[in-house]
């Protein structure tokens, strides 16, 4: 696992848009996986600013994103697919069409898990899958539990996700329960993950990821298996790692 250590939030943010938009530099037709939460709100706007500037195009790139809310409409302000459009796509060349995101009010939740994993055959592989760190160490929506599931599934929140994410909603009782989420199995099988985290909050997240023992406990774990991982994190999230003298970049 390559790490990138940064002095705050802003110089991450500015790190993982550049690694973004070289991978689209290099290939124009890239299939991007993206994340939500509050970490990659900055990198997105610094795509954004490429975008504006006229140096990237999103034009011919597709996008899958790792999770949505179950029971949540796309308008819902506090639904992933209303973030991706309010962050992101609203203010990019990609096309509507290229950008997916699980439907959080699927009918048949089940069908919806296959259809996503699909779609996400017929894309081919990821080149590049961003990913946002829980507190608890999940990615995606991929909680603790016993075993790494490896399909799109339908996940019970755990009590510490549903506190995490409380802030978004008007109170903690607000916060859906459920959501459904990309599969450790395909998020392994991108080409390559890049993993933000910021703040003294997920410092102990990024430490058992990196430093910890591979454990469905802590689903983040097994990025220590893939073969192509950078981890673009600030100081604060990385004291425990660098306290253990983990080499950084």
């Amino acid at each position: 696992m390559r790490i990138i250590r940064t002095k705050n939030y802003e110089e991450m943010s500015r790190a993982a848009a550049n690694i973004i938009a070289a991978q689209v530099y290099l290939k124009h037709n890239a299939v991007l996986g993206l994340a939500t939460g509050s970490t990659p709100i900055g990198l997105y706007k610094d795509l954004i600013e490429k975008y504006e500037a006229g140096v990237l195009s999103f034009a011919e790139v597709h996008t899958v994103n790792l999770d949505e809310y179950k029971g949540l409409a796309p308008t819902h302000d506090q639904s992933y697919r209303y973030f991706m459009q309010h962050n992101l796509f609203d203010h990019i060349d990609v096309k509507p069409e290229n950008t997916n995101v699980p439907d959080g009010l699927a009918a048949d939740p089940a069908a919806e898990c296959r259809r996503y994993d699909d779609l996400r055959e017929t894309l081919g592989q990821t080149d590049i899958q961003l990913l946002g760190l829980g507190r608890n160490g999940h990615i995606g929506f991929n909680e603790p539990g016993p075993i790494f599931v490896k399909h799109t599934h339908v996940v019970d929140l755990t009590p510490s996700t549903i506190d995490a994410n409380a802030r978004f909603f008007a109170s903690e009782a607000d916060v859906p329960r459920q959501a459904i989420t990309m599969g450790i199995g395909y998020i392994m099988s991108a080409h390559q993950i890049l993993v933000v985290a910021s703040g003294t909050d997920k410092a102990d997240a990024v430490y058992k990821m990196v430093c910890g023992d591979v454990d469905p406990q802590v689903p983040a774990s097994i990025l220590q298996l893939h073969a192509n991982v950078t981890l673009v994190a600030d100081e604060a999230a990385l004291s425990k790692v660098l306290e253990a003298g983990v080499p950084v970049c």
